[in-house]
């Protein structure tokens, strides 16, 4: 399905009955809402589930360039005003932590739970923004296969197994502008850090045991800042855990959004 949401066309997929409380889940780069399959059959027994394709990725279209992460955030609460989502339990990994977060942080009244995977509250380091700019310059330069060939080691513990090959081929069905375009968007993107002392919902931090982009540590650090945050760790999982730990991520999900009690959709 798709709606025009900011101009743009996103595509999304609804799972679970209405009249069930909303959970949104925010995919990573450079994926697609695909990624999220396998969680949203997991929850979607109890609650409604919506998924999308970031700006630009999967089946979504781009829009003009360029655009920043609030322009995801934008597309977020677009996306949720024309569903009539009001209030939301909210996913989101890596990338998709990035845009959870600066929601939470522009309109907290729209979610009554977070669950953070494999992300980071602090902005790009030096090092880490002229990695971005050297990537986006492959990107423009016809290297989308190399670059996600080469990234696929990072993401997953197993890059040989199925769900490696899985996920490769997702990612080189991306177009290459929306992935410079989202790596742009991560590259300028602001410092959440000293904003989580004032989260005032039900938050669960999820890493990989083993993620080296965005390593445990710096969950263990999220979850010490945000009052009453609560920390899973799955062992045998790198940075996209739901992938390679997929009982234990949604064991750990699952029971998170049931205690957080997200009202029913009108």
């Amino acid at each position: 399905m798709k709606l025009q949401v900011n101009g743009i066309d996103l595509a999304y997929d609804v799972h679970g009955s209405a009249g069930r409380p909303w959970v949104v889940m925010i995919h990573g780069f450079p994926f697609t809402r695909a990624t999220w399959s396998a969680q949203a059959a997991a929850l979607g027994g109890e609650f409604r589930v919506l998924t999308w394709d970031l700006r630009g990725l999967g089946e979504s279209g781009l829009g003009p360039l360029p655009q920043p992460l609030e322009a995801y955030v934008d597309d977020l609460l677009g996306l949720m005003d024309a569903l009539g989502i009001r209030q939301a339990g909210l996913v989101g990994l890596s990338m998709g932590g990035y845009i959870a977060l600066r929601a939470v942080q522009r309109a907290p009244e729209r979610f009554r739970a977070l669950a953070l995977c494999d992300t980071r509250s602090d902005p790009d380091s030096d090092e880490g923004k002229l990695g971005r700019a050297a990537a986006i310059k492959t990107l423009h330069a016809g290297g989308l296969d190399g670059f996600v060939t080469a990234m696929l080691p990072k993401l997953l513990r197993r890059p040989e197994s199925a769900a490696g090959r899985e996920l490769l081929a997702l990612m080189r069905s991306n177009h290459a502008a929306g992935m410079a375009n989202a790596l742009a968007a991560m590259q300028g993107r602001t410092d959440i850090t000293p904003a989580l002392a004032s989260f005032a919902l039900p938050t669960l931090v999820i890493v990989g045991r083993e993620d080296a982009l965005t390593p445990p540590a710096l969950s263990e650090a999220i979850v010490a800042k945000i009052p009453g945050a609560r920390l899973a760790v799955l062992d045998d999982a790198a940075h996209v855990s739901n992938l390679e730990a997929p009982a234990a991520f949604d064991a750990a999900l699952l029971a998170f959004l049931r205690e957080a009690a997200i009202p029913a959709a009108a």
